[in-house]
């Protein structure tokens, strides 16, 4: 075979103007945490507030400078809303982020700070590919959120990779 007739080779992924965008570009690297309430309770189920006071005190905070903090309580105590405050207080100078919640919870969270970073004005007209797959985990919130964000701006978004997707929306 002649080397004219030797087509080159066309990236027609790359060629299509697509725009890819990785959820787990977002994802918060941070030590996640639980902090868990049931051995500050009485019995592990009743809350006294001096004794509960007084463990807060005396916990070491320092331990979750830096580290992202999901407030819970794994029995079915009942808590009263200012016990989770006094521990936000008491946490504040140390955490990165703290929510009431698990880590399900947490990690919604912090994605839903990332994607409050996004200009949706940079993707205007932008054909837009969410990416599926990551090595890390990213909740359904994230990849809902994004949809929210980006449809009133992009021509399309789509689910996946750019060889094999699903159509989501596309602007008529």
């Amino acid at each position: 075979m002649s080397e004219e007739n030797i087509l080159p080779i066309e990236n027609k992924v790359a060629n299509s103007g697509l725009i890819t965008l990785n959820l787990e570009d977002y994802f918060d690297k941070g030590a996640r945490v639980e902090l868990d309430i049931k051995p500050w309770l009485f019995m592990e189920m009743i809350l006294k507030e001096k004794d509960f006071r007084e463990q807060v005190k005396n916990h070491d905070w320092t331990q979750y400078t830096g580290k992202n903090v999901a407030f819970i309580c794994s029995t079915d105590a009942i808590v009263p809303t200012w016990a989770y405050m006094l521990l936000a207080v008491n946490i504040e100078p140390y955490a990165n982020r703290y929510v009431f919640g698990n880590l399900e919870t947490l990690n919604t969270v912090l994605y839903q700070d990332a994607l409050q970073k996004i200009n949706p004005i940079d993707f205007n007209e932008a054909r837009v590919i969410i990416k599926g797959c990551s090595d890390v985990p990213v909740p359904v919130s994230a990849y809902v959120e994004i949809t929210h964000k980006l449809t009133p701006h992009v021509k399309s978004i789509m689910y996946g990779e750019a060889c094999s997707n699903v159509p989501i929306f596309k602007r008529k």
